[in-house]
């Protein structure tokens, strides 16, 4: 009787409640490899033309020279737009942005980034994000439509003139890439973090709860 009951207690149990779906997951780890290798190769391709008086370590760069880096920043380029696509689309059509990133306003990002600041932000429920991520989120999906975007018209400056002008000229066009790779940078050093202290967001990413 009581190994029945006890196999009757284990059917019964609840699962634990899925916080981050299959596909979010399968998308957020391959955008991840494919902005790292977007990032490293993209920094040798700097090295080769500077905009500012400093180049990068090799030791940090991906390519090993200029042709090498190219190939590598164009395979990452189409890995990143098909699946950076997919994730928008999806993320729409399923409705979990508007789930997870609405409503948001000035105050509650106020509000929440005081108590972050104080180390009073909670963060019991994962299935919820706090006015910060959401500002975070919704700033590093514009930022990688744009980088998309900047990066677009340095490859195909001719065919695409009407996207160079959007930016200024082709230039103008380089220091925006610059500075949205610099802001992508500064998002995954926070991203990283945040999930360093909070270990169970990362496990919810890998396993989904």
């Amino acid at each position: 009787m009581s190994s029945i009951a006890a196999t009757d207690t284990t059917i019964s149990a609840p699962q634990a409640k899925v916080i981050q779906p299959a596909w979010v997951r399968v998308m957020h780890w391959i955008n991840a490899v494919a902005m790292i290798l977007m990032i490293m190769s993209g920094w040798q391709i700097y090295n080769a033309s500077p905009l500012f008086d400093f180049r990068f370590d090799r030791s940090i760069t991906l390519g090993g020279w200029l042709g090498g880096a190219l190939l590598w920043h164009f395979a990452a380029m189409w890995l990143l737009m098909l699946n950076g696509l997919a994730y928008l689309v999806t993320g729409l059509l399923t409705g979990r942005f508007r789930r997870k990133l609405l409503p948001l306003s000035p105050a509650s990002v106020i509000a929440d980034l005081k108590a972050a600041l104080t180390f009073k932000l909670s963060h019991d429920d994962l299935t919820a994000y706090n006015a910060v991520q959401k500002l975070l989120y919704l700033g590093i999906i514009l930022v990688g439509i744009i980088v998309v975007l900047t990066g677009l018209s340095m490859w195909k400056p001719v065919q695409l003139h009407w996207l160079v002008s959007l930016f200024g000229d082709y230039p103008a066009a380089r220091y925006v890439h610059f500075v949205c790779m610099a802001l992508i940078c500064a998002f995954l050093v926070i991203h990283i973090l945040l999930a360093l202290l909070v270990p169970k967001s990362l496990r919810a990413m890998i396993i989904g709860r």
